[in-house]
């Protein structure tokens, strides 16, 4: 019998269709938009906040739902009755990223009655993408194709962190920006990414949830290299809330700042889905931080100058 998934992640969706199996899914949320094809799926989840307005409206938004102890998304369980799913995979890792494994366990025990096997993932760093894709690959019955993607992935991974070892000299400083009012640096994989690519993380720790930061931390770390990757924003979004940090009377002080190395990046598409595209988020990386060294064509696409 076939498998009918629903993928509750936008990361999940993109390891199901790497896996060869995108035929197979029946049902998506509302944030998953690659690859294209699965834009006519139904869309099984939904926001209990408005998402439109600038980062510090958002934040407040979300602050003042996770305070309540309420989930931020809401599952639509009738949806996901109609749809008979085989299998629900969701997370338990981020209750704000996406529809979380509570969301998913109380809608499946109201009404489903295909009683669907939930994979719940769980990324907090690069290792732990690669468990995940393998316990999507058993719940799903695809182990040899879980199997291929993560050796291909390592492989590409390990082309980058050779090639930077063996030719990089001074290695620069980085500071990741994961959210812009307030300040929050990248965590979970990111600071993994940033070393693989030949740089030197300065905020966040890998496997650690993005903690926040002060301005004065970032004058005093004083990065060569700044990236902007707000999660769920691309490179539009971010470009549009720049000013919040150009008009910061610290912004000009900074080393980055002066030398031209502020970059933003798509955190909605790459840095901040924890699925097969983390490698490319690794080469954009790779090519912001040594443009003599990497070009793999992200610019313009994944990342800007700014």
């Amino acid at each position: 019998m076939s498998n009918r998934i629903v993928s509750l992640i936008a990361s999940s969706t993109e390891i199901v269709h790497a896996l060869g199996l995108g035929d197979q899914m029946v049902g998506r949320s509302h944030e998953c938009d690659y690859p294209e094809s699965i834009k006519d799926l139904p869309v099984c989840t939904e926001p209990k906040f408005k998402t439109d307005g600038s980062s510090y409206e958002i934040d407040q938004r979300v602050k003042a739902i996770v305070q309540e102890s309420l989930s931020v998304y809401k599952v639509k369980a009738e949806m996901l009755d109609e749809l008979r799913p085989t299998h629900v995979i969701t997370q338990a890792q981020c209750e704000v990223c996406a529809v979380s494994l509570k969301d998913v366990e109380e809608a499946t025990c109201q009404l489903i009655v295909s009683h669907p096997q939930v994979v719940s993932l769980e990324p907090n760093a690069l290792a732990d993408i690669f468990s995940d894709i393998r316990k999507v690959g058993t719940a799903l019955g695809a182990e040899p194709a879980a199997e291929n993607l993560i050796r291909s992935m390592k492989r590409r991974i390990e082309a980058v962190s050779t090639a930077a070892t063996e030719r990089v000299g001074q290695k620069v400083k980085v500071a990741v920006i994961e959210w812009i009012e307030p300040l929050m640096a990248a965590g979970n994989w990111m600071p993994q990414l940033v070393q693989l690519a030949g740089g030197i993380n300065l905020f966040g720790e890998a496997g650690k949830h993005s903690p926040w930061m002060t301005w004065e931390q970032l004058v005093q770390r004083d990065p060569d290299v700044i990236i902007v990757t707000p999660c769920g924003f691309d490179i539009k979004r971010t470009l549009e809330e720049m000013h919040i940090l150009q008009n910061n009377e610290n912004w000009p002080k900074l080393t980055a700042v002066k030398g031209n190395e502020v970059f933003v990046a798509d955190g909605n598409q790459f840095f901040n889905r924890p699925g097969p595209r983390v490698v490319d988020s690794l080469e954009i990386m790779a090519e912001i931080l040594y443009p003599d060294m990497f070009g793999f064509g992200y610019e313009g696409t994944g990342w800007v100058q700014v």
